[in-house]
């Protein structure tokens, strides 16, 4: 057991303590008016701090992978976002071989096509940033923290990470982050880990059908089979986004239901106006950033919530220092989301704007419903964003040559209900066009958002200003759809030896309680097959 000491210090402070000591744990305090930042550090048997530049008392144990090559004991796993990818570390750990089925490209190959998509040259429906290795976190930002109660060991999921390359922040930041940048090269490390040791990865292949899979993969995996073969277990995390991948499921009799979601738009302000509202800085203050607090403590995020007519109406997936990307799969549709790089030092802060809808909201008992109103909602904002009428998508090899243009307002015309003549900078690279999105926004949404806004400006004064835009639409801010699953064994209830995982499955909401996910459904089968 280590020993430790929490410390409430100034920024500055806290600044030059983290470059002497070894820190646990470390959360910035702006509620009051003065900033706080409070630390824990590792402490000697006397009580005194220990360097930095010191070995841990107990270190992690680091994870013991076993060689699968010949292993007899195999599973599938469908997916290799941030679930699969440690549920296959997992089954190493076990001497399981992992099968991965990634319908996107590895990510060196899957950051050229995105490359292509933020300078407006069109989309590739299965290579974007929805789609590909290390799944939507691995290019929307990286953010290691999560609001999950998941049952598990949740400081294992970042020990795994530093040991694939994390920095040591990982270990002990309260909101750790790793970056946009930075995560490729750490999901990367992973799969040669996987690979090194026996696994198998088949990129670029998209699964249609359960049935077709598991034939594929029939192997004689006891004494005694006489040859007839054992179906193997199946891990499915694949991602929200994966709409086909859910009427597969669908039309070969796996239980669905409806689960509650939120969709909204995405918000962008000035980093200084944000900084400012935050860190209670003087106005005087915000034309000289970055400023000595900014390099002690960063740029500022805030997490905002409210209740608009018994719906939450709350701030997501916020990027202080960040862009705004597009994040749609398909020709006619067009959706936002947000990143920030490992040092979080553009001059834009952006965040998800949701309204929490329940499966009731909905018409209809189709346990897609939920993903239906998605798909809807994108392909108006695709419309939108091009003056009503769609463009017809041309395609030049696998891209699909669309305009990735996005419909954007100024957040206080579109709270008071007037047009936007012209718009703020943005860090949208595809590019914003002006569009009345109090209009054509569903009013459930809307009128939602309206009032939301003028909510969060009570709270921080400024923050409602027409020096920030807000761009449509976030869509894809979590599932729409679960896979229901057996609570003991993790099975899917009428499909024994599927095994749900992650966002895709409605049971996770990020990177973190997505590896967790993995990492439960790789035991079971561990402890079952």
């Amino acid at each position: 057991m280590e020993n430790t000491k929490q410390y409430i210090l100034s920024p500055k402070e806290a600044y030059e303590a983290s470059q002497r000591w070894r820190i646990v744990k470390r959360s910035v305090d702006a509620r009051q008016r003065e900033l706080k930042v409070h630390l824990t550090v590792l402490t000697d048997e006397e009580g005194n701090p220990v360097a930095k530049d010191e070995v841990r008392s107990t270190k992690y144990e680091p994870p013991a992978y076993r060689d699968v090559h010949e292993a007899e004991r195999k599973a599938i796993i469908i997916g290799a976002g941030p679930a699969g990818l440690f549920a296959a570390l997992t089954l190493l750990e076990h001497g399981i071989k992992p099968i991965i089925y990634e319908r996107g490209k590895e990510v060196s190959a899957r950051k050229k096509d995105i490359a292509l998509l933020n300078r407006n040259e069109g989309l590739n429906p299965e290579s974007n940033y929805c789609f590909g290795e290390g799944g939507a976190g691995t290019f929307s930002d990286g953010k290691l923290f999560s609001r999950s109660k998941k049952r598990g060991n949740m400081q294992r999921v970042m020990e795994i990470f530093h040991y694939f390359g994390a920095a040591d922040t990982v270990l002990y930041e309260a909101h750790a982050h790793i970056g946009s940048d930075k995560l490729p090269g750490i999901i990367k490390r992973m799969r040669e880990c996987i690979l090194e040791h026996g696994g198998e990865i088949y990129f670029e292949t998209c699964i249609t059908s359960l049935k077709d899979v598991r034939r594929s993969e029939v192997r004689c995996t006891k004494e005694g089979d006489k040859g007839q073969g054992k179906e193997l277990p199946i891990i499915l995390a694949i991602g929200h986004s994966a709409h086909d991948t859910y009427r597969m499921l669908a039309a070969e009799g796996v239980a669905l239901e409806a689960k509650g979601f939120a969709m909204g738009v995405r918000a962008e302000h000035p980093q200084a106006l944000i900084n400012k509202l935050m860190y209670h800085l003087k106005p005087s203050a915000v034309s000289r950033q970055p400023s000595e607090l900014i390099q002690y403590v960063g740029n500022a995020s805030y997490s905002l919530v409210t209740q608009v007519d018994g719906r939450g109406v709350y701030s997501f997936c916020m990027c202080p220092g960040g862009h705004i990307v597009p994040a749609g799969s398909s020709a006619d549709s067009c959706v936002v989301n947000g990143m920030s790089a490992s040092h979080r030092n553009s001059p834009y802060a952006n965040s998800g704007m949701v309204v929490q809808i329940n499966p009731e909201d909905l018409p209809g008992d189709d346990p897609l419903r939920g993903l239906e109103y998605q798909e809807a909602l994108e392909r108006e904002a695709f419309k939108q964003s091009h003056n009503l009428s769609p463009a017809l998508p041309e395609r030049e090899g696998q891209r699909i040559m669309a305009s990735a243009v996005a419909p954007a307002q100024r957040m206080r015309d579109f709270v008071e209900g007037r047009a936007s003549k012209n718009l703020p900078p943005c860090s949208y690279l595809p590019g914003i066009i002006p569009s009345r999105l109090d209009l054509w926004l569903p009013p459930f949404i809307g009128k939602r958002l309206q009032q939301g806004f003028r909510d969060f400006d009570k709270k921080y004064p400024g923050f409602l200003t027409n020096d920030a835009v807000i761009v449509g639409v976030e869509s894809r801010s979590s599932s729409a759809v679960r896979i229901p699953r057996d609570p003991e064994t993790l099975e899917s209830i009428n499909t024994p030896g599927l095994y749900p995982c992650g966002e895709g499955a409605g049971y996770a909401g990020g990177i973190t309680s997505s590896a967790l996910d993995g990492i439960n459904a790789a035991l079971k089968i561990a402890g079952k097959h």
